[in-house]
């Protein structure tokens, strides 16, 4: 690379006497290491305004003090608020409403009121406590962000510890050189004495690699989410939960549906949701168990992270990104993993075909396409989208219900056979709770139509060919199907969006 090129991208990225001091700064690294940025490629550097946006955000999540690096290790395995920094920088980005205009509002105002009046003939349970909200994008981000970090702490700490242990244990003084400058940039930060120890600062390295992913993640998922229920447990504090209005409007005009009938459709997920949590409380708990023996099984294979260490083309947060993503380290799950994971996809399966199963009941008669919608939600939450599939490389663990059509065919069955309270009476206990078809076979390829075999297997047949899947039940796998289809469709496009598509 020209050293004048790269003396010119800091000048734009910082100004020009930051950038002065940024490219003094390079000029005084190790000759190994200012070799090694130089040879990079001029057309592949960040574009300065990325660069500008990346700044800021590690200025608010408290990266620019003398003391912010000692107290971000004590504090936790990722740095919440740089997470939440950058996701609120996705969420409020280009085409993000800052407020939920007046019109909007009132349409899901109304739909939230209409949607508990419908529920209230179609199960047993009562509205949760307090009112629905409405919220934006950089509002939902505001929300949840808390949770998600919570559920990826045991993860992110296996994943520290194993940075600090291939640092310290394996690679030794190989990048000592490089670690003692990490942090020079174009404001010097000093490093305390408790943090020049490389295995400590590896742990902050990895803190901050893991909070750059869950916030990006969380800011991508953002212009997605409709409802704070979306990913089937509860992430809000507020029991009500809420409904994301823009991205509610944007999806009506994707499907060419009115956006009434969606907002409506969509409410009913989202407040059948809610009555659920509030009314059975050793659910939430139960996902939180779940996921906690899931995340805390994970375990990492440093032979690998040391491959994807020496990989990195430098020993900063961007290029470690490979080094905390499960799909490239993480070891293959255990048996009790495995176990956590089959326990916690049926207890998803059962919550969304249940509200899948209330919502059918209460809005048949006011939703002329909710057949359309509710098709529509069934694939998408069986495939889930490009962020979810972000977070799977966090977690390491999709939050899907995989079952979910049997789910619904059997709550059905059994509100048409015993009622809508011996339904719901069900969620009284855990032990209570009905088992789905063939649930010893849920391991391998299970079935994921619950539709009676004479109105549905047939034609599934004929549109996926007689090679898909059949289950032991003699219904067609198509959600798999559709799954594979797309798949094949990514593949003949060359459409990956920015790499998302390939994580899993």
């Amino acid at each position: 690379m020209d050293e004048n090129a790269i003396r010119q991208w800091l000048i734009e990225c910082f100004g020009p006497i930051q950038g002065e001091m940024a490219w003094n700064q390079l000029s005084n690294l190790p000759d190994e290491i200012r070799e090694q940025l130089l040879s990079q490629d001029p057309s592949k550097l960040p574009n300065p305004a990325e660069v500008q946006s990346l700044m800021q955000a590690f200025s608010a999540g408290g990266l620019n003090t003398m003391g912010d690096m000692q107290r971000t290790v004590e504090e936790g395995p990722i740095n919440v608020k740089l997470a939440k920094s950058l996701a609120l920088q996705q969420a409020n980005g280009s085409g993000s409403e800052s407020s939920v205009s007046a019109e909007n509002g009132e349409l899901a105002r109304r739909a939230i009121s209409e949607a508990n009046l419908w529920l209230d003939t179609a199960c047993e349970f009562n509205p949760s406590p307090g009112e629905t909200q409405m919220l934006t994008r950089a509002g939902w981000v505001e929300g949840t962000i808390d949770a998600w970090a919570q559920f990826a702490s045991p993860v992110a700490q296996s994943m520290n510890d194993a940075l600090a242990s291939v640092i310290a244990d394996r690679l030794g003084g190989a990048v000592q050189g490089e670690i003692a400058g990490m942090f020079a940039g174009p404001v010097p930060i000093p490093i305390p004495e408790g943090m020049k120890d490389p295995e400590q600062l590896m742990k902050l390295l990895g803190n901050t690699s893991f909070a750059m992913q869950l916030g990006r993640a969380a800011g991508d998922l953002s212009h997605e989410v409709r409802g704070s229920f979306d990913q089937g447990i509860a992430l809000l504090k507020n029991p009500s939960g809420a409904l994301i209005v823009q991205n509610i409007v944007e999806y009506a005009k994707s499907l060419d549906i009115d956006v009434n009938e969606v907002m409506a459709f969509l409410a009913l997920q989202e407040l059948a949701h809610a009555r659920l949590f509030a009314a059975v409380p050793w659910l939430m708990p139960r996902f939180e168990a779940l996921i906690g023996k899931y995340a805390r099984g994970i375990d990492i294979d440093l032979d690998a992270m040391e491959e994807q260490l020496r990989d990195a083309g430098t020993m900063d947060p961007e290029s470690m990104a490979d080094a905390v993503n499960l799909t490239k380290v993480g070891i293959p799950d255990t048996p009790e993993q495995q176990q956590a994971m089959t326990s916690l996809e049926t207890l998803l399966a059962l919550v969304e075909g249940w509200v899948d199963a209330v919502v059918w009941r209460a809005g048949m008669a006011h939703i002329p396409h909710i057949e359309q919608l509710r098709e529509m939600l069934r694939r998408e939450r069986a495939i889930g989208g490009p962020a979810e599939r972000t977070f799977e490389s966090l977690l390491g663990m999709q939050l899907r219900p995989k079952r979910m059509r049997e789910a619904a065919a059997l709550w059905e069955s059994i509100g048409a056979q015993e009622g809508p309270a011996a339904r719901d009476a069900k969620w009284s206990h855990p032990d209570l709770l009905p088992q789905l078809p063939n649930d010893a076979a849920t391991e391998g390829a299970p079935s994921q139509d619950g539709q009676p075999a004479e109105s549905g297997s047939r034609q599934a047949e004929g549109e996926m060919g007689s090679n898909a899947p059949i289950s032991d039940a003699g219904t067609i796998d198509w959600d798999a199907e559709l799954s594979k289809l797309l798949d094949e469709e990514q593949g003949d496009d060359g459409k990956q969006d920015d790499g998302k598509q390939e994580e899993r």
